[in-house]
């Protein structure tokens, strides 16, 4: 956020105020896509995992402020709910064996910060949306006591006026209110970074746009909340309806919702952020001292800091990201539509899947999104999310099919040349697509398992709902440890 604020601190001179400056930025952006040199030699990667903490009866432990401290790890931070946390992995090159140093270094955090969490008498857990969650959970009491989350709470439900309706209709339906965007905690996503240089932007944001359903289908590991199966990937209606700040009359007339699909292919990263300040009221009106222009014209980098805080409250499923490493400004693609879990192999195997299919895609001969429309793809994504491994998916020159042919038949070859052109050591390459291809013969994902978990406890061992989902839960939190693939997960 630039610096810290006290809640309701923000007046109309703050508003005008940084609504100028986002503008500005805006315009030395422009300046800088047109001439300015980007780092893009060596694409980086990189990583962000939500976490979620769970005590020893598989309920939510609401203990991260005490844990974080514990743990003394920058690579750890603070989120949303007190039930969770966040690690971002050090960025890397996905060449050679970068995911196999990926896949250490995450253990090595993991296993760490798990210690200093039993000493809380708590567990880290990578899923979803954590299955024992309530609504006497999701309250603003709940909220980590940094102040940002607060201000953002404050901001959020203020720009509605009124409560947040949640109404998501799955197997079963949840209709509830709330009076903040506690629910969002909730929300415990596996996040990818993709470094990009300006002038290819546009198609790796395309492709991403454009593959982000095959991937929710088959990442999805989020079916249950509040004691309720509902979606595959029930994450994506619970983020879009917790945070956004439309009452039903801004939504009747077609204003755009804060997390966001989009509307169209883009030519330009320029298109994103163009579209972030125009359709979105500023949440958060903090100004830094800086003048982008002085600073451009001198010759150094401009941070563009109150450009990239108003991008951070805007919530695309693909974001672009303007950030500056060791001097040097870059360009990513931060992709958001997977969950966390069910194991750092399972995540990283979505990881090689996304990476290699993004780059396939981006550098084909024809465009995909020169042959799928935006809206089929935004018609993807959503079937995929209801029906994860289970979703028909429209493909060009497939027309309608399951999702598990789409990927066992067009797009396992595709990421494999991608990965190809990372420069990934084919046993790398071989290995993680592999679980990606076993996930589809089976027909097992996360969600597939919790589901399953949850039926047999009910049906076989006379199970309620909620002893059911806290069985699940405490299962599911042992057989992460072993770091095998969901897909080789017993159900009982």
């Amino acid at each position: 956020m630039g610096r810290d604020v006290e809640q309701g601190a923000f007046s109309r001179e703050d508003r005008v105020r940084y609504r100028q400056k986002v503008r500005r930025c805006l315009d030395v952006f422009a300046l800088m896509l047109d001439d300015f040199g980007f780092d893009a030699d060596r694409p980086m990667t990189g990583l962000e995992i939500e976490l979620n903490l769970m005590d020893p009866a598989a309920e939510p432990a609401m203990r991260n402020e005490e844990i974080l401290a514990a743990i003394a790890d920058p690579l750890f931070q603070t989120e949303l709910g007190q039930f969770n946390l966040e690690l971002n992995a050090k960025p890397r090159l996905i060449e050679g064996t970068g995911f196999t140093d990926y896949e250490q270094d995450l253990h090595s955090s993991l296993t760490r910060a798990d210690e200093r969490a039993a000493k809380s008498d708590a567990r880290i857990v990578l899923v979803g949306i954590l299955p024992t969650l309530t609504e006497r959970h999701l309250v603003a009491d709940n909220l980590s006591t940094n102040e940002r989350y607060r201000v953002l709470n404050d901001q959020i439900v203020g720009a509605r006026g009124e409560d947040i309706e949640l109404d998501i209709r799955g197997v079963e339906r949840l209709q509830t209110h709330t009076d903040s965007i506690a629910p969002e905690a909730a929300c415990t996503s596996l996040q990818f970074h993709l470094q990009v240089a300006p002038d290819s932007f546009a198609d790796y944001w395309n492709a991403s746009q454009a593959i982000a359903g095959v991937q929710v289908a088959v990442g999805a590991n989020s079916p249950f909340l509040y004691g309720r199966q509902l979606w595959a990937e029930t994450r994506i209606a619970l983020f879009q309806q917790a945070t956004d700040t439309r009452p039903d009359e801004l939504k009747a007339q077609g204003v755009r919702p804060r997390v966001w699909f989009g509307e169209r292919w883009i030519t330009s990263i320029f298109d994103l952020f163009e579209e972030n300040v125009r359709y979105f009221p500023p949440l958060l009106p903090i100004c830094e001292d800086e003048d982008p222009v002085e600073v451009l014209h001198a010759g150094g980098v401009p941070q563009l800091a109150e450009l990239r805080l108003h991008n951070g409250t805007v919530y695309r499923w693909n974001r672009p990201v303007y950030d500056i490493m060791d001097g040097r400004p870059h360009l990513r693609v931060e992709n958001r539509v997977l969950p966390a879990g069910p194991t750092v192999v399972d995540m990283l195997a979505n990881a090689a899947f996304y990476f290699g299919l993004a780059r396939g895609l981006a550098e084909a001969d024809r465009p995909i999104w020169s042959q799928l429309t935006f809206s089929s793809a935004e018609e993807n994504f959503h079937a995929a999310a209801r029906r994860g491994m289970d979703a028909v998916l429209h493909w060009p020159r497939l027309g309608d099919v399951p999702v598990t042919r789409l990927v066992l038949d067009t797009l396992l070859p595709t990421a494999a040349t991608g990965l190809d052109r990372f420069g990934v050591a084919p046993a790398e390459r071989d290995r993680l697509l592999g679980i990606i291809e076993q996930r589809c013969r089976t027909g097992r994902n996360g969600a597939v398992w919790q589901t399953e978990a949850v039926w047999a406890a009910e049906r076989r061992h006379g199970l309620d709902r909620d002893a059911a989902l806290h069985h699940m839960a405490g299962r599911y939190a042992q057989l992460q440890r072993s770091n095998e693939p969901v897909h080789t997960w017993p159900v009982d």
